[in-house]
């Protein structure tokens, strides 16, 4: 068994220095601008315990614009649905000839486990409420393409922190940059508890406040049946966290709208704040094929 990931492994934002994020990014426009078929021959196995559009299809796509070869498996049509454990699921890809397992599962820390059995490198596409790296690296991108630099910053969450690995990733990733972040909910979704995941984190039950100022607005997705299991009504939430159009006003002129998606339009924000010129969804999407070729090719030890 390896005693330690393999090299080239993407587990979380928390194992990365800010050094270690800026060659990523750069990676990333350097692919942007160019792509080659570096990973050809390359053998990428895509190992999704749970459903997924923009995650799985992006690193699909990003690893065949490299010229890799991609196997997708799913929990519901492989051995997984028979009982197999991660380990033994993990064991059997990479005696198939993996050499890089991307990897989404239900359970908080399931990369991490995986890694330490396996010898080739892990990427986490997301972990139960832990983390989701390769978006918080895509939202960091993408913020950098409005804006000269994250340091300085004033980026407002709001939505259900206390549930998203999105959130804690890009709260870890925006801090170590020098951002300043604020965490807005009610106090069932954004716990108190919230504002020690790193320096420079506010926590705010008002959501002019949080927007005051604002560089950056991300959105979080919002389950409904989640809001009733916690006895919040649907309405309350959105009357006091909503993102309409007069909302997004209170923030700075220049600032840009984001959301990892799904979206539920008339939920999280208004259709017209989803449409509109600032809000960069669409465009967090298409920077994701980017940063995961990044990924992958930092994975497999090759420089663009």
């Amino acid at each position: 068994m390896p005693a330690r990931p393999a090299a080239g492994s993407l587990l979380g934002i928390e194992a990365l220095d800010l050094k270690d994020i800026n060659r990523i990014l750069d990676s990333a426009r350097r692919m942007q601008r160019r792509t080659r078929p570096m990973l050809r021959e390359r053998r990428i196995a895509l190992l999704f315990y749970e459903a997924s559009t923009r995650t799985r299809v992006s690193f699909e796509y990003a690893a065949k614009m490299l010229g890799a070869t991609t196997t997708v498996i799913n929990a519901t049509a492989s051995s997984i649905e028979k009982g197999e454990s991660l380990i033994d699921t993990g064991y059997t890809i990479m005696a198939l000839g993996a050499q890089a397992i991307v990897i989404r599962h239900p359970s908080s820390g399931a990369p991490h486990l995986l890694s330490r059995y396996v010898d080739v490198p892990v990427i986490n596409a997301g972990d139960g409420m832990h983390e989701h790296p390769s978006q918080a690296l895509l939202d960091a991108y993408t913020i950098l393409g409005h804006k000269k630099t994250l340091k300085g910053l004033r980026v407002a969450l709001i939505g259900d922190i206390f549930h998203s690995r999105v959130a804690r990733s890009d709260v870890l990733l925006l801090t170590k940059a020098g951002a300043h972040v604020t965490l807005c909910g009610p106090p069932e979704l954004v716990p108190d508890v919230a504002r020690t995941l790193a320096d420079n984190v506010t926590v705010t039950r008002d959501l002019r406040e949080a927007l005051e100022d604002a560089d950056v607005i991300i959105a979080l997705r919002i389950q409904k049946e989640r809001l009733e299991g916690l006895q919040l009504k649907l309405d309350d939430y959105i009357a006091r966290y909503q993102i309409s159009a007069e909302r997004v006003r209170w923030a700075r002129k220049d600032v840009i709208v984001m959301h990892p998606g799904p979206i539920i339009r008339g939920l999280e924000l208004t259709a017209d704040v989803a449409d509109a010129e600032r809000t960069v969804i669409l465009e967090q999407v298409k920077n994701g094929v980017a940063v995961r070729m990044a990924i992958l090719a930092r994975a497999l030890g090759v420089s663009h």
